[in-house]
């Protein structure tokens, strides 16, 4: 409670307001512990991963397609290219353009690990728009096996 002296009579007025300056720490304080504790709390589990149904996206005219076969080849459109010379061939196939977006396929028994290979390898090449393609779910089907 808080009371203003006045100078003109000897009577004490009451002032019947909030000091709500503590409160507003109290709550910067747990914004910032939360902030901090909330990426804490991801766990890294194993999982596997479902098929998505999202709205697809328009293709461009003429969409640059790298694929990885179960047997690690790479093919870039209908021609197969080894890995030291991937970047060389979408260099001719895009005519250097970096910002070109590179549609990623892959046979579903590659292994995680490999794929992110194909995908460092396509960053350190200086390609950073990638984007995965998978199977489009039909409305009410569920995903094949």
């Amino acid at each position: 409670m808080a009371a203003k002296l006045g100078s003109d009579t000897d009577e004490i007025i009451e002032t019947h307001e909030i000091n709500v300056t503590p409160f507003i720490d109290v709550i910067l304080v747990l914004l910032i512990v939360f902030m901090i504790a909330a990426p804490l709390a991801t766990v890294d589990v194993p999982v596997d991963l479902p098929s998505a149904a999202a709205e697809p996206q328009p293709k461009p005219q003429e969409p640059v397609f790298l694929s990885v076969q179960e047997d690690l080849t790479l093919s870039l459109g209908d021609n197969t290219v080894e890995r030291d010379a991937l970047g060389a061939a979408l260099d001719e196939l895009t005519d250097g353009n970096k910002d070109e977006r590179i549609f990623l396929r892959a046979d579903k028994s590659v292994d995680y690990g490999d794929l992110m290979d194909v995908m460092n390898t396509l960053r350190r090449d200086g390609y950073l728009k990638i984007a995965l393609v998978g199977l489009e779910e039909t409305a009410g089907a569920p995903p094949a096996p």
